[in-house]
């Protein structure tokens, strides 16, 4: 049997604000509803269910392999909106973007905190 993720829950304050929030980033379609979830769905299929909660939020990570093209206007819109971005996830080289593996990535916020990450080459590949 092989095992691949299908999708996971992201909690928020707003889940259509969040939702569309990554989905613009990426500059991918718009969310789609499903259940009481505002759904982003990636290429390879893996959705991000996001789903609006008053609990505390732990933020968590989420990195995406995209194409050269595709980091230069996603980073173009992190700068378009004046958003914070790293190098690095410990946010530390705030301001830049790193060339590991050959590629480019870089980290940057979402509206309740999460650590998104886009990158153009997976880590280890070089």
């Amino acid at each position: 049997m092989s095992v691949q993720l299908n999708h996971t829950i992201v909690w928020c304050r707003d889940q259509k604000k969040s939702a569309a929030f990554l989905s613009e980033m990426l500059g991918l379609p718009a969310p789609a509803r499903f259940g009481p979830f505002d759904v982003v769905e990636v290429s390879n299929g893996v959705s991000l269910d996001f789903l609006a909660t008053d609990r505390e939020i732990a933020w968590q990570h989420y990195a995406f392999l995209i194409s050269e093209p595709e980091f230069d206007a996603v980073f173009g819109r992190i700068k378009e909106r004046g958003l914070d971005y790293w190098a690095d996830p410990g946010r530390t080289r705030a301001g830049e973007i790193n060339h590991n593996d050959g590629g480019r990535g870089v980290y940057f916020p979402d509206p309740d905190g999460h650590l998104l990450e886009v990158i153009t080459r997976p880590y280890g590949s070089a």
